[in-house]
């Protein structure tokens, strides 16, 4: 599809292309019948406004980049939901990519967003160990960057994040407390930096007690497969454990339907919980004890923030922390409040 340009309207009239500029953009300098004259030919001719081009002309693309780690569960399309009901209502575009938990594919994504000249960023990294540098360089040509849930380490950016080590403590802590001793945790990939919090928070609540024993943390993946696995480590090293608490509900729903495949009733044998609060949890038999972020908020806080940036080049960089939610359910033997 050929789209009309000014030089089509110019070629047309046979005039130049300053004055359909001109014309097209109301100029007082330009006569009432050479305006209406190119008014009339862009209309015959099917002519749009180019409002990325005109915005670039004054030094925006009113264009924010969001990237995120995965699309495959709700956790990311929660977030982006926040995302849109903010920037839309500021007549803000979102170009949005997927790394697929592929730090070289985040790096072409980022790439993309430099390409399209977003004027902020908003993401979620696959690693805080690598394309930092990518980062820093797109900051220091003036995109406005927001980090959320999955952040940095080291890099002064604004984030928004919820308190992963004392989540995962009082979600460590409920499930003792409600008489399991053998509590086994998933823990997703050391690149992820909020694994090493939630990871701490665990080992707290189960030092806390003196319940802590190394054998009973699992080092694994993010897939539902993952999480099945980790039961299969367990089992196959005999270690005794009779509860399951993952990194995502991801990884606890995995596990909970390996146990279930091996004849491990949930709860009656084993609790399971997980973090993230996603309607996953919801839909899954036994429903699933988590601990839930207020992803639509992230999402609009992580928004707002990327446009004070945009306005106000020159803002301090902030951390905002949000509160989660404990749904507590039946995979621990509760019911939900």
């Amino acid at each position: 599809m050929k789209h009309i340009t000014i030089k089509d309207i110019a070629k047309s009239l046979c005039i130049s292309v300053s004055t359909v500029s001109r014309a097209l953009t109301d100029d007082k300098n330009i006569r009432k019948e050479t305006r209406d004259m190119v008014m009339a030919e862009a209309k015959r001719l099917g002519y749009k406004r180019n409002p990325v081009a005109m915005n670039l002309k004054m030094g925006r693309s009113n264009t924010i980049g969001v990237i995120v780690p995965e699309m495959h569960t709700p956790y990311a399309a929660q977030v982006i939901s926040g995302i849109q009901e903010i920037l839309y209502r500021k007549n803000q575009k979102v170009v949005l990519a997927e790394s697929d938990e592929n730090a070289e594919q985040e790096y072409e994504n980022l790439n993309m967003m430099e390409l399209f000249m977003v004027d902020g960023l908003i993401a979620s990294m696959c690693s805080y160990r690598k394309n930092t540098d990518k980062y820093q360089q797109l900051a220091k040509q003036g995109m406005a960057i927001v980090f959320y849930d999955r952040i940095p380490y080291g890099m002064d950016m604004s984030q928004v994040l919820v308190d992963d080590n004392n989540d995962s403590f009082f979600m460590v802590e409920h499930l003792i407390r409600l008489g399991r001793r053998r509590i086994a945790y998933i823990q997703g990939p050391s690149d992820i930096y909020n694994t090493n919090p939630r990871g701490q928070g665990y080992r707290e609540a189960m030092e806390k007690f003196k319940l802590y024993d190394p054998e009973l943390i699992v080092r694994t993946g993010m897939t539902f497969k993952d999480g099945a696995d980790a039961i299969d480590r367990l089992t196959s090293n005999g270690i005794d454990f009779d509860a399951v608490y993952a990194f995502t509900d991801t990884l606890a729903i995995g596990a909970m339907n390996r146990l279930q495949d091996i004849g491990k009733r949930v709860p009656d044998d084993v609790f399971v919980a997980g973090f993230s609060g996603t309607e996953l949890s919801t839909i899954v038999s036994p429903r699933l004890t988590t601990m839930e972020p207020p992803l639509e908020e992230m999402g609009k806080k992580a928004a707002e923030m990327v446009m004070e940036k945009i306005n106000n080049p020159e803002m301090e960089c902030r951390k905002v922390i949000l509160k989660t939610i404990m749904r507590k359910r039946e995979s621990t033997g509760e019911k939900e409040d």
